[in-house]
């Protein structure tokens, strides 16, 4: 029974997580959100479910046989529909992939609450191994996509449910139905085999587009990478990440370089900063496939760092695979390559640079973390940009490309963030320190156009100015801004204004600065605005692909209401099922919504928090959910010998949840800073330390809610699972409005109390259990 149970939610974490990837390659990183709102409705759904299939004839091991077995099928057809080119993002397919993908939750659900409903006086158990298979599901997820891939990883999860029938069917004395499972998982086997090397089903349209003829691709825990020749010009090869995004590859012989490459390198946006510091010692952000490093070699720089998130294109192509396409330019003895994490390398590192660089570090991939927290993106925050100049030396500049736009909208939030992070470190007037460049102004309106910022750790020197604007002028682009203009423009305006906060409150846009509390960088549009966003951006424009995910955050939301009324009328619907009449049981059934809400809130914010100290998106994802997982399945299973019968042990369990979510909403940010160079290993530890206690406690009250639910009244126990399910459904939607609009401290907070609103809710029914 534990095994069987263990089995289907490892599968389940596995393909819910593996989905997040998928989505954010066929749709847009947007959608890898939807895959958790998607997980959390199918298993509410099914929890309700399983009290239908308790009334069906037959033994429950052959029933949950018969349910598992269905669900390793329906696991390939879903995939299948997703991988099809009639499914576009957008409009009515949003609901359909929503519920079509359900489908495999839907069943897990079912199969999970039928195990424990069978086992409700050992429910404490039973939830701890159906924790624990969902942590190991959650450290497995990462060597499979690596080696396996994102849909041979959903077909693997689909062999998980094929083996955990052919446990069920044991049990029920079925050696024939076993059988039937075990080939059926085989089938499966075959089918990953072939997959891999046919790609049956596979990604072949993205985006409502056909993909273009990869020659390469290979796929992370965090990243699908292709790579292709670059259309219309020939001998230039493109990295596809997720199917949109794109890094080119420069094709030029380094020890040969004429003086027209040489130009053509450093008279552009990115290598204006090379001209003003030729030969610098340089650290790149995101180099991707080496133009930001090949600028800075022009230049004659000797000491060339480049941090590369992504071991895909640092590694496995460029310095493995295919180091030709660069011509070996990551192995020149100039060139030093870290994989790593940008903001996670600089907290670390005691070096400083004369040119920190990052031109258009975002993928519009779904990191780890951002199937919860969206298009969150710390490199571009208040506190990066303190960490930033912290690095530079006293002559240094960090130059930053982003799309342009009239009116701007990233580049004024660059100057924004870098007025709070001088202003910390001493610099009051930032107008002498700010230099604003445009190149392909043409397309201003369009898509193209780029601005290059470049900030300088001191004043910049006249003598710099003017090497800047007859730079300028050499490579046609416009000076937007320069120490000594008037503010004749939004960047001079918002210099000139001394308040970044109060100029984007008058502003059209959002260009407020953002903290690593708060770090949605790429968010422009004002909460005023977003209606009309949707009806009148321009879908040809950069700002309509990075802005739509506030729409679509609404879409999803409104989704997830939809989903949640389904599930809250499920019992009715499916079991005639109404709500009780007595109100203390009433009122007791909100201890699960509120359970279920701030459990996921908590989880959320905690992934985020804790990126910057673990240094990848993906390690956050895994280390916390693991350690949230694990310490709340032990704190199921001590949940009866700790609290058993006593009333108040379980009453002491709210608040102590409470007071310690609060602790570390405070304390985990200076600790994480302080002890951000030490091995990950460490880090790990220390993290695991940090929420483990916490996490123990929130794993108590689920289980020894449904004993006194049980034992007061039978019949609401399906609600009971409903409103969880529900409750977690919409949280998960709810805690990205609240990280957006109130940041990661406080929507942990607000976690946190729901926890103390469980406890309200328990001490209004306590008379009622204590009339049993």
């Amino acid at each position: 029974m534990y095994t069987g149970v263990g089995l289907t939610t490892l599968a389940t974490l596995v393909l819910e997580l593996s989905l997040t990837r998928i989505f954010s390659v066929v749709f847009y990183y947007h959608f890898a959100f939807l895959a958790i709102s998607i997980a959390l409705f199918g298993l509410g759904a099914g929890g309700v479910f399983s009290y239908v299939v308790a009334r069906w004839k037959g033994d429950t091991f052959a029933k949950l046989g018969g349910l598992a077995l269905a669900n390793s099928a329906a696991v390939v057809v879903a995939l299948a529909y997703i991988m099809s080119p009639f499914v576009r993002p957008g409009g009515a397919a949003l609901i359909v992939v929503y519920f079509a993908s359900a489908l495999p939750f839907f069943i897990a659900g079912a199969v999970v609450s039928l195990a424990i409903g069978e086992t409700i006086e050992r429910v404490d158990r039973v939830y701890f191994f159906d924790l624990l298979g969902a942590a190991g599901g959650c450290l497995a997820l990462i060597p499979m996509l690596n080696y396996f891939g994102g849909p041979n990883t959903v077909v693997a999860a689909g062999v998980l449910y094929a083996v955990s029938a052919a446990i069920w069917f044991n049990m029920a004395g079925s050696s024939v139905r076993r059988v039937l499972a075990v080939v059926a998982a085989l089938c499966l086997v075959v089918l990953m085999v072939a997959n891999g090397a046919l790609h049956i089903l596979d990604v072949k349209w993205a985006k409502g587009k056909e993909l273009p003829k990869e020659f390469f691709v290979h796929w992370n825990s965090f990243s699908r990478i292709g790579i292709a020749p670059e259309q219309g010009n020939p001998g230039v090869n493109l990295i596809y990440i997720d199917a949109d995004a794109s890094t080119g590859i420069p094709p030029y012989d380094w020890d040969h370089l004429d003086e027209k490459t040489r130009h053509d390198l450093l008279y552009d946006g990115p290598g204006i900063p090379y001209i003003l510091k030729p030969g610098a010692k340089t650290l790149v952000i995101g180099p991707g496939g080496g133009w930001d490093i090949a600028r800075s070699f022009a230049s004659g720089s000797k000491d060339i760092t480049g941090v590369e998130i992504n071991p895909i294109i640092a590694t496995t192509i460029l310095r493995r695979k295919y180091p030709d396409l660069n011509h070996r330019l990551y192995f020149r003895p100039e060139v030093h390559i870290e994989v790593e994490d940008g903001r996670s390398f600089i907290r670390r590192s005691t070096d400083k640079y004369q040119v920190l660089q990052a031109t258009l570090v975002d993928t519009w991939a779904s990191t780890a973390a951002g199937a919860f927290a969206l298009s969150e993106n710390n490199l571009y925050t208040t506190d990066a940009f303190e960490d930033y100049l912290t690095h530079l030396t006293d002559d240094g500049l960090m130059v930053f490309t982003r799309w342009g736009f009239q009116p701007p909208r990233e580049s004024l939030r660059l100057l924004s963030l870098a007025m709070v992070a001088m202003d910390r470190l001493g610099e009051h007037d930032p107008a002498l320190h700010v230099i604003v460049l445009r190149g392909q102004k043409e397309r201003i309106q369009e898509w193209g156009a780029q601005d290059t910022v470049l900030i300088s750790r001191k004043p910049f020197a006249d003598a710099d100015v003017a090497r800047a604007r007859q730079a300028a002028a050499t490579a046609g682009m416009q000076v937007v801004y320069a120490p000594g203009d008037n503010p004749v423009n939004e960047f001079g305006q918002i210099l000139a204004s001394g308040d970044p906060r109060k100029f984007s409150r008058q502003y059209a846009y959002n260009v407020a600065p953002v903290s690593d509390d708060n770090p949605f960088f790429f968010y422009t549009v004002q909460t005023r605005d977003v209606w009309n966003f949707v009806r009148n951006a321009s879908r040809l424009s950069a700002d309509y692909k990075v802005n739509r995910a506030v729409p679509m955050l609404f879409g999803v939301f409104g989704v997830s209401i939809l989903a949640t009324a389904l599930i809250l009328l499920l019992p009715r619907l499916l079991l005639g099922s109404r709500l009780p009449a007595d109100r203390s049981i009433l009122t007791f059934l909100w201890y699960f919504l509120f359970i279920g809400a701030g459990y996921i809130l908590i989880q959320v914010a905690l992934i985020q928090k804790f990126v910057l100290f673990l240094g990848h998106p993906t390690y956050a994802l895994t280390v916390i959910i693991f350690s949230m997982l694990v310490a709340s399945g032990l704190g199921s299973y001590w949940s009866r010998r700790m609290i058993g019968e006593q009333d108040q042990r379980l009453r002491w369990v709210f608040p102590g949840v409470t007071i310690l979510v609060i602790i570390l909403a405070f304390v985990s940010a200076p600790i994480t800073g302080s002890l951000v160079g030490l091995p990950l290993w460490i880090k790990a530890l220390l993290t695991i330390g940090m929420i483990a206690p916490a996490a123990f406690l929130m794993g108590m009250p689920f289980p020894a809610g449904l004993r006194l639910l049980e034992r007061a009244h039978h019949e609401s126990v399906r609600w009971a699972w409903s409103l969880n399910a529900a409750s977690s459904v919409l949280g998960s939607a709810s805690a990205i409005f609240l990280a957006i609009y109130i940041g990661l401290r406080a929507t942990l907070i607000v976690g946190g109390l729901f926890y103390l609103a469980a406890l309200a809710a328990y001490l209004f029914a306590r008379p009622r259990f204590h009339q049993m």
